[in-house]
């Protein structure tokens, strides 16, 4: 099946609002005429973080609707996303006003920090597009779901309920290779404007096609309950 078979199958089977999203991670970016993400690199904080945008979760807000391109340096932003995407270390970020802000309110503990999921690779760039865009097996579909669309993605496939941060399912489903759900954290939505409503799922690219073949019947069964159900209701 096509890229854009699946995600077509992706949106049709589950109602999606949202296009799903491919996610690589290249040591090398390919010379093939995607473009970079254009956003000017903010101004430096006093420690020295800028970005083309906040924090790497937001180019998801953009992937679904075009395909581009972005270098370590563009996520630069966000130490806590630099971390989990493979950009930096621990060491390298613990020192940063960011990570200081959210341990003293007490948001992440040093101890949880230690368990949250990172690429062990080093990526030198990420691509990130609409799936049915997608020339090349992603390593990430990332679906932006309703809790509705949720609860048949749990009845099809076996997940990974992940907590914050948010940008920890990536390398688990990249690495791990699990299907990761994340019911979001504070700090993605405020910076994504993720609805109070949306949770993410994170598929391993080359579960794609699993999830959708597990997902036909039990789609195909839920609209008969709720048919059954709509149909009883009539009765009070």
């Amino acid at each position: 099946m096509t890229h854009s078979a699946l995600s077509a199958s992706l949106t049709d089977l589950l109602g999606l609002e949202h296009a799903p999203i491919a996610i690589t991670f290249f040591e090398e970016l390919p010379d093939d005429g995607v473009p970079r993400f254009d956003a000017p690199m903010s101004e430096p904080t006093e420690d020295g973080r800028s970005g083309r945008a906040a924090a790497p979760c937001v180019f998801w807000m953009h992937a679904h609707l075009r395909t581009f391109d972005t270098l370590a340096e563009d996520h630069g932003n966000c130490s806590v996303g630099r971390f989990t995407h493979g950009f930096a270390e621990a060491a390298d970020i613990l020192d940063k006003s960011d990570v200081a802000a959210l341990l003293d309110v007490g948001w992440v503990t040093m101890e949880a920090f230690g368990g949250v999921a990172a690429m062990s690779r080093r990526p030198k760039g990420v691509r990130y597009g609409p799936l049915s865009q997608a020339t090349s097996d992603p390593d990430v579909v990332l679906l932006r779901v309703s809790p509705r669309q949720m609860m048949e993605i749990n009845d099809s496939v076996q997940v990974d309920w992940s907590g914050k941060p948010q940008c920890q399912i990536l390398p688990k489903a990249a690495e791990q290779g699990v299907i990761a759900v994340s019911m979001g954290c504070a700090l993605s939505r405020a910076r994504t404007g993720m609805g109070d409503d949306e949770l993410t799922v994170a598929v391993p690219g080359h579960r794609v096609a699993e999830l959708v073949a597990a997902l036909q019947p039990v789609t195909t069964a839920d609209a008969a309950v709720v048919g059954y159900a709509t149909a009883d209701l009539a009765r009070f």
